[in-house]
């Protein structure tokens, strides 16, 4: 029976090591693993977190003074027709001449 225990242990002792060279392999693997996945990210052309937020804040603050720009360029056309219109009214009442004056037109 002695024997049996002996035989026992000594094939749970080979199989922990078998374990434990697998789990040392595995992490082996894992590390040769992340180090060529890292390797070829730096290969690629990316930006940080903190990079692309700070663009992204940029094309924020770009997009709001073009919106801004634009409502003020819309008010100024408004304004500039307004004020052709009312001097458009005061100059029709003549015909003008190829020398550039003005006949009356009363």
């Amino acid at each position: 029976m002695q024997t049996d225990n002996r035989l026992l242990d000594d094939l749970a002792r080979l199989a922990s090591g078998a374990l434990g060279a697998a789990a040392a392999a595995r992490e082996e693997f894992e590390a040769a693993l992340k180090a060529a996945f890292r390797r070829w990210l730096s290969e690629l052309d990316l930006v940080t977190r903190d990079e692309f937020e700070a663009v992204r804040a940029l094309a924020e603050n770009a997009m709001e003074k073009v919106t801004a720009l634009e409502e003020r360029l819309a008010a100024l056309e408004a304004s500039a027709s307004g004020t052709r219109k009312t001097a458009r009214k005061r100059t029709t009442g003549g015909t003008k001449r190829g020398d550039g004056t003005a006949t009356g037109g009363r």
